[in-house]
């Protein structure tokens, strides 16, 4: 067991490598990046040997498992994410603004890195890389926290990361893994004068817990309660299509769909809605109206009667709820109520309930006529992300190169004194 001295050892390590990076060329960056993508791929069968001895530990019924799973094709992915990071446009350097002031003085705000940045997640192996690939990129020491659940995968991932470092003479502390313990995640909390910023990703406990005991600024992943409403103008191919990719894309991420809302005028219509459900054994926990329109237009063995907790929350699973609304200033209430202010969409042709939406429902990403499984980093156009902020500070939504820099003020001049 490591100790509180121990874990501080990292720490200084990662402080120290934050002093290098800074000299790296960009050029170099880009060949690093590139190159543990070609290694992954390379080394496809001994990550997921590593990860498999992870899954092995792990029950399948546990909602963490798929997150926790590596396959040739999503490690293809991961390389291909980290490839487009690559590729993007450094942010480091880009003037935000320009001003000469009447004393002559030249005032120039530019971007600069975070610093050392924390991230605490849980069984998501994919961060490692993801991470990494965006803190190196903007000239951030990246210091990793994950889970018990993924030690062997996590550590193999590292290994390949500071095995192509070494091979540029880049310092191997530009990514520290801590220990999988839980006294690590403490040392981490109280790391003040090492970590400049602590980002958590991972279920609604976790993120609870860093916001609490954190002595360190933290910017805030929240956990993805996700709302789909389906107006009284909505078309129902499209909604179909949406409701079946929202909700059975990748049940255990975070923008995968927990509650569709459904217009009364339209309950009619939530057999199809729901019918694309079925071959994925969705368990549907429907309201008295739904359950009602779905009873015996459904799997009886997956139709449920929907109880108080199961609104509000984030399933990671095969299973949503369906609420029905008599308005659309209802459906507004209702996800204002439940919602955790990640993503949330629409399915209408009402141009009017369209604006309304967009302008009124308060979220990272708000959808029309669109499923929600779009709200990923690379999605948006980022390469990757560190996480979905849900916070307003900072950084909201998905967060790539340009969310993990802050900004300098440059002042320049030529014998000026302030005079009082």
């Amino acid at each position: 067991m490591e100790t509180a001295t121990d874990y501080k050892s990292y720490f200084e390590d990662a402080l120290a490598a934050g002093r290098t990076i800074i000299d790296i060329s960009p050029e170099t960056m880009v060949a690093v990046l590139n190159d543990i993508a070609e290694t992954a791929v390379a080394q496809t069968s001994h990550l997921l040997e590593e990860n498999q001895k992870d899954l092995d530990r792990m029950d399948l019924s546990d909602p963490k498992f798929d997150r926790l799973k590596l396959t040739e094709a999503r490690i293809k992915d991961i390389a291909k994410d980290m490839v487009n990071v690559a590729g993007l446009p450094n942010p480091l350097g880009d003037v935000i603004s320009r001003k000469t002031m009447p004393n002559g003085l030249n005032i120039t705000r530019v971007s600069v890195p975070l610093g050392v940045v924390g991230v605490i997640y849980e069984a998501r192996p994919n961060v490692t890389f993801d991470v990494f690939a965006l803190c190196f990129k903007t000239g951030n020491v990246s210091v990793l926290k994950g889970g018990s659940d993924a030690e062997y995968s996590n550590k193999a991932i590292i290994t390949l990361i500071h095995e192509v470092l070494l091979k540029y003479g880049i310092d191997k502390n530009v990514a520290v893994l801590l220990p999988p313990e839980r006294e690590a995640t403490e040392a981490l909390f109280n790391a003040i004068g090492y970590i400049d910023v602590l980002i958590p990703r991972g279920s609604q406990q976790l993120i609870d817990r860093v916001r609490q005991q954190s002595k360190v600024p933290v910017i805030e992943t929240g956990a993805g309660i996700v709302h789909t409403y389906f107006d009284e103008s909505g078309n129902l191919q499209k909604g179909a299509d949406i409701i079946f990719n929202a909700k059975t894309r990748r049940v255990s991420v975070c923008n995968a769909l927990d509650c569709l809302i459904i217009h009364a005028s339209r309950l009619a219509d939530l057999p199809l809605l729901a019918k694309p459900l079925a071959s994925k054994e969705v368990e549907i926990y429907a309201d008295y109206y739904a359950y009602a329109a779905l009873q015996g237009h459904y799997p009886g063995a997956l139709l449920h009667q929907a109880k108080p907790e199961h609104f509000g929350t984030e399933f990671l699973s095969y299973k949503m709820s369906v609420k029905t609304v008599d308005s659309f200033s209802e459906a507004l209430d209702h996800i204002a109520k439940y919602s955790s202010k990640h993503s949330e969409a629409i399915i209408t042709e009402d141009a009017a309930n369209t604006a309304a939406f967009l302008n009124k429902v308060d979220a990272a990403a708000v959808y029309v006529n669109a499923s929600t499984a779009f709200t990923d980093g690379a999605q948006f156009g980022l390469g990757a992300e560190i996480g979905i902020s849900t916070q307003k500070l900072h950084a909201r939504g998905p967060m790539g190169l340009q969310e993990l820099t802050s900004y300098k003020w440059i002042v320049k001049g030529d014998g000026q004194v302030r005079t009082p």
